[in-house]
C-alpha cells in the first residue's frame, strides 16, 4: 500500500492519508495502466459517517496492507489474458461520496474530501509513469462505478498527452432515481443527503448540472449521455442492491411485504414481478440516449445482465470476468 502525501487536504475522513495499491506493469504492458476506484458504499448523516471512520471505508488506519488483485487486477495470464502485465492500481475508498466530496465539517471533525483524494492519487500516478502512458482504463464497482462514471472526462483532462487512449469501464455503477414501494424515492432523498452533506455539487458534470439540480447530476442516468470519453457500462438490469435498499428498503416496507420477494424472486407475487420488471424497463429506458450517441460512434459499449446479481461487480472475480463473463455478440466483456 502507498500512502498518498497530504497535499492539498487530500485526507480519508478521519484525517487519515489516503493510499492506493500497485502492481508494476511489465514487457507490453509496461506503459499501459488499469487504475480502479474501490466502492463501498456511501454515508449520508452524522452516524453513518462518524461509523465509517471505524472501518477501511473512512481511515486508512484500517486498511490491509497488502491485499490480492483478482479478476481484471490478476496478475495470473490464465485468468486475466488482457491486462495481467499492466500496471494495476486500486486507489482505496475512504471518503463515502464516490471520490466526489470537497468540505470539511468542523462541528463533525469529520472531512469529505473524495474529490481531492482523486486528484491528488492521479498526480501521484502520473509522477509514478502514469503520464507517459500509452493507454490507461479506468475502472470501478458499485460505488466505484459511479466513480468512475463521475471521473471518466476527468481522466482524460488530466493525462497530460493526448495521444494516451482513455477508456472507463463501469461495474453495477448504474444506480437509478426509481420510485420505491411506497411510492417515494428513498435512493434519491439519501444521495440528496450525501451531496449536501460532503459539498458534491461542484465537483458533479457541468454538462448535467447546468440544466438539473444536484442531486439529479449524481445518478448516472443523468451523465452518462454526456461522457465523451469512451466508457463501457456493465449492469444487472435486476439489480439486486438496487431492489433490496432502493425499491423495497425496510422503511418504504413497514409490514414486510416485500421482505421474501426481494431477496428471493421466486417468492414474488404476480403484483410484485410486475413492479421489478418496470423497473428493468426504467433500466433499459435509462440507457437509451447513451446507446444512440455510443452507435453514432460506431461502439457497442453496453452490456444489461438480465439475472439478479448484486451491484459487487464482475471485475475482480476470476470465475466471472473470463469462463462466466458476459458476452456482447460473440465477444466476451473482458476483451
Amino acid at each position: 500500500m502507498v500512502d498518498i502525501v497530504q497535499c492539498m487536504h487530500a485526507v480519508c475522513m478521519d484525517g487519515t492519508p489516503p493510499a492506493y495499491h500497485l502492481d508494476t506493469g511489465s514487457g507490453a504492458g509496461n506503459r499501459s495502466w488499469v487504475v480502479n476506484l474501490e466502492g463501498g458504499g456511501w454515508c449520508n448523516n452524522a452516524r453513518t459517517c462518524r461509523f465509517r471512520t471505524g472501518s477501511r471505508h473512512g481511515s486508512s488506519d484500517h486498511m490491509e496492507r497488502s491485499i490480492a488483485f483478482t479478476g481484471i487486477m490478476s496478475a495470473a495470464p490464465v485468468d486475466n489474458p488482457d491486462f495481467h502485465s499492466w500496471n494495476r492500481v486500486k486507489i482505496r475508498y475512504c471518503d463515502s461520496a464516490s471520490f466526489a466530496g470537497d468540505t470539511y465539517d468542523e462541528a463533525l471533525g469529520l472531512h469529505f474530501r473524495g474529490q481531492r483524494i482523486w486528484e491528488a492519487a492521479i498526480e501521484h500516478l502520473l509522477a509514478a509513469g502514469m503520464a507517459s502512458a500509452e493507454q490507461v482504463l479506468l475502472t470501478g464497482c458499485s460505488a466505484g462505478g459511479l466513480a468512475a462514471i463521475l471521473h471518466c472526462d476527468q481522466l482524460r483532462a488530466l493525462l497530460p498527452d493526448a495521444a494516451t487512449t482513455v477508456k472507463c469501464l463501469a461495474d453495477g455503477g448504474l444506480f437509478l432515481d426509481a420510485v420505491d414501494v411506497a411510492g417515494g424515492r428513498s435512493l434519491r432523498s439519501y444521495y440528496g443527503d450525501v451531496v449536501a452533506m460532503q459539498v458534491v455539487a461542484p465537483n458533479l458534470p457541468k454538462t448535467c448540472t447546468d440544466h438539473l439540480d444536484a442531486t439529479s447530476c449524481f445518478f448516472p442516468q443523468n451523465i452518462i449521455d454526456g461522457i465523451k470519453t469512451p466508457i463501457f457500462l456493465l449492469n444487472a438490469a435486476y439489480d439486486a442492491w438496487q431492489i433490496e435498499q432502493s425499491l423495497a428498503p425496510n422503511a418504504a416496507d413497514p409490514s414486510g411485504a416485500w421482505r421474501a420477494c426481494k431477496f428471493n424472486h421466486s417468492a414474488c407475487n404476480a403484483s410484485q414481478l410486475q413492479f421489478l420488471q418496470g423497473f428493468r424497463d426504467q433500466m433499459v429506458a435509462a440507457v437509451k440516449g447513451f446507446l444512440r450517441v455510443q452507435q453514432q460512434r460506431a461502439v457497442h459499449q453496453l452490456v444489461l445482465r438480465s439475472l439478479p446479481v448484486r451491484a459487487d461487480g464482475h471485475l475482480e472475480q476470476c470465475s466471472r470476468w473470463l469462463s462466466c463473463s458476459p458476452k456482447q455478440g460473440d465477444c466476451k466483456v473482458c476483451r
